[in-house]
């Protein structure tokens, strides 16, 4: 559970920056600031994933409700108007609760008043549940709805085509404001009154939005308000649906709230690494966990813009699935994407629209890693041989056969080499003014450390199943090995380049976390011991922060200490020392294998998530950020939930609190 307390005397910034969400399991959300006061965009109580019109689409944007108590008008939610401070005065916010589902409670002289949301698994609908609170007075609740109906990358402005007549309903009220695109059906579980009353709001504005160089204002539509009363100790349920529901708004609620519950409850008694990971993980996990529009089950990569990405969901699959026992849904997924690529190579980026990018090097690669982690895990090895063998192999002759679009293979020494000047074709992939900002084409260290260990994958394979892959791996992978050995490593320095081009005899050197994962996977491409030592304490020393690894040196002249400003600004700076927590997975793992003092290498790690879980607390409540500033104090940047920061600290959780990896005091494994 996570609680935060205030007392009222929290500056307009310290409650802006704080985010909650709630997801729906189909991509759809709900989300805003404790304030209720949309700062992005995105923010929003109903954003529906549409089968048609396709895409993600913020139906409901917000609702201006309040409450009247003992003659006093007291607000449930905040607006940004030009030119306005926020009325914090009359809000009177006392806490946050996440158990389940975000939960606001205010307290004022006249009692207490708590609402809370949450968006029911598999269906286009949002709760919000108010409550007077017992020992206090009864009020009157009015809710102006505010409708967008426009999809999530935009912003609404008045207009002529929306149509504001409701339809009238015994408990609620009916509006479809747009031809092609669904009506919404307002439903309240004790009696009510409606006052038509269309209307423009114009100039919301989203303070974000404008920090982050985009338009930031939009007009909202409102048909008119909702009213009802309760008394002291009462309740009432309001149900906003696209979908249809038939169930009322209460027997909803109870249904959604006891399968969030009972979900954590089964898996708290389960024996094995996962025992340590806590309920806010597992909660923060379930977020990303979502099917498709065609009914697949799937990795959502980020909220609130990020959709599907191959990349993403393989990092992230084996912290938000393996690690936390949902091996059955973790292969599904597994088989999901395997059968979506083209040409050898896993989709780079699914869109809401349904078109699939195939521009990554690294994707296909990172699928031999799930597989390891689901046999490591499992070791079904019969489920390995007859589902994934004979993926597996088609991904590795793609490489090899250069049918995996400007991925060639470099027979002299056993590497990959991705891409050219103009592409991006790993991770490190912001582009400004048509350019990548971190041209890595040639031989990246990570993607070749993917590869060898792919190769030594499927090598072991191949004997444990009395199979030939069509292919011979040992001769490649032992120059694979030599390669790291005369071209990656960088003895001078004591780490490891970044990218080669044995063709044109040129390394880049600057010193980023790329390397760690020469190191950190189950066959590491870099096995000197003393030389990964090395260069773990250089990454150490010059790339770990507080919640994650720098993407770049500070000492590097190219380095930028913050990621904010506008779109060029901010990709200019994406991989250029901003910290990304998704990294200290395998940093972790890496930093173990060669660690000449385990005891405080794990101390060192345990710090780390620490923080993450702190951070739980803050930003996006519940969940971790995409990035962080590279230099103090580190302020959260990006979406405020990202699928491989949370998979990556659960899987770090796993490796120092589940049995395999718990350590006595003298550092010796127990």
């Amino acid at each position: 559970m996570i609680r935060i307390s205030f007392d009222g005397k929290e500056k307009e910034g310290d409650l802006l920056r704080r985010e909650w969400l709630d997801t729906n399991g189909l991509g759809g959300y709900g989300s805003s600031t404790v304030v209720n006061c949309h700062t992005r965009k995105y923010h929003g109580l109903l954003v529906a994933n549409l089968a048609e019109p396709r895409g993600r689409f913020v139906l409901l944007s917000k609702m201006e409700d309040t409450v009247t108590l003992g003659g006093r008008t007291r607000l449930l939610s905040l607006h940004r108007y030009p030119g306005t401070d926020l009325p914090l005065e009359a809000f009177c916010l006392s806490e946050v609760v996440l158990d389940g589902y975000p939960s606001f409670r205010h307290r004022y002289d006249e009692g207490g008043v708590r609402k809370e949301l949450l968006l029911p698994e598999g269906t286009n609908t949002l709760l919000v549940r108010y409550a007077c609170e017992p020992g206090g007075e009864g009020g009157t609740f009015r809710l102006r709805p505010f409708l967008a109906f426009r999809e999530i990358h935009g912003l609404m402005r008045e207009n002529s085509y929306v149509r504001g007549d409701v339809r009238l309903q015994e408990d609620g009220f009916t509006i479809a404001p747009y031809d092609g695109m669904p009506a919404l059906r307002f439903r309240l579980d004790r009696p009510c009154s409606f006052q038509a009353e269309p209307l423009w709001y114009r100039n919301f504005e989203y303070d974000e939005e404008r920090e982050r160089g985009y338009p930031f204002r939009e007009d909202l539509f409102t048909p008119g308000v909702l009213a009802f009363s309760l008394e002291s100790g009462e309740e009432a349920v309001l149900s906003v649906s696209a979908g249809g529901e038939e169930d009322s708004p209460a027997a909803l609620w109870k249904r959604e709230a006891a399968r969030r519950k009972g979900t954590f409850r089964r898996r708290r008694g389960r024996p094995g690494k996962e025992s340590a990971v806590s309920d806010d993980w597992r909660r923060a996990a379930g977020q990303f966990l979502i099917r498709d529009l065609e009914g697949g089950p799937a990795i959502i990569a980020g909220y609130p813009w990020f959709y599907l990405w191959g990349r993403d969901t393989l990092i992230s699959l084996p912290g938000l699935t393996f690690c936390l026992g949902r091996i059955d849904l973790g292969k599904e997924i597994l088989i999901h994407l395997g059968n979506k690529r083209s040409n050898g190579l896993i989709p780079n980026c699914l869109s809401e629209k349904g078109t699939a990018a195939y521009n990554t090097a690294d994707a296909a690669l990172w699928y031999f890693w799930c597989v390891q982690e689901f046999l490591k895990r499992t070791g079904d090895l019969e489920t390995v041989g007859e589902v994934f063998w004979p993926v597996l192999v088609d991904l590795a002759a793609a490489y090899l056969e250069g049918r995996a679009g400007t991925i060639r293979f470099l027979e002299p020494w056993g590497l990959l080499f991705a891409g050219d000047p103009m592409t991006q074709l790993t991770w490190m992939d912001a582009v400004t003014g048509g350019k990548p900002v971190t041209p890595r084409n040639g031989c990246p260290v990570e993607i070749n450390a993917l590869w060898y260990n792919a190769l030594s994958f499927l090598e072991y394979l191949g004997k444990a199943l009395g199979r030939r892959p069509g292919f011979e791996c040992d001769p490649i992978l032992s120059r694979i090995g030599e390669s790291f050995r005369t071209l990656f490593w960088v003895p001078e320095r004591g780490y490891l380049a970044d990218v080669v081009d044995p063709e044109r005899g040129t390394r880049d050197l600057s010193l980023r976390p790329n390397q760690v994962f020469a190191l950190s996977l189950p066959f590491p491409a870099f096995a000197d011991r003393e030389m990964g030592r090395r260069a773990m304490d250089r990454v150490t020393a010059d790339l770990l922060a507080p919640c994650g690894l720098r993407t770049l040196s500070p000492s590097d002249p190219a380095y930028r200490p913050v990621c904010r400003g506008g779109p060029e600004e901010r990709d200019g700076a994406y991989h250029q020392g901003t910290v990304w927590p998704w990294l200290i997975g395998h940093y972790g793992e890496a930093l173990l294998r060669v660690s000449g003092d385990p005891y405080a290498d794990r101390q060192r790690l345990n710090a780390v998530l620490e923080n993450l879980t702190a951070h739980l607390r803050d930003a996006g409540l519940g969940t971790v950020s995409e990035i962080f500033d590279g230099s103090s104090p580190f302020h959260p940047r990006g979406c405020i939930a990202q699928a491989w920061s949370v998979a990556e600290a659960i899987r770090l959780a796993a490796l120092l609190g589940g049995p395999e990896g718990r350590m006595n005091d003298s550092g010796g494994r127990k």
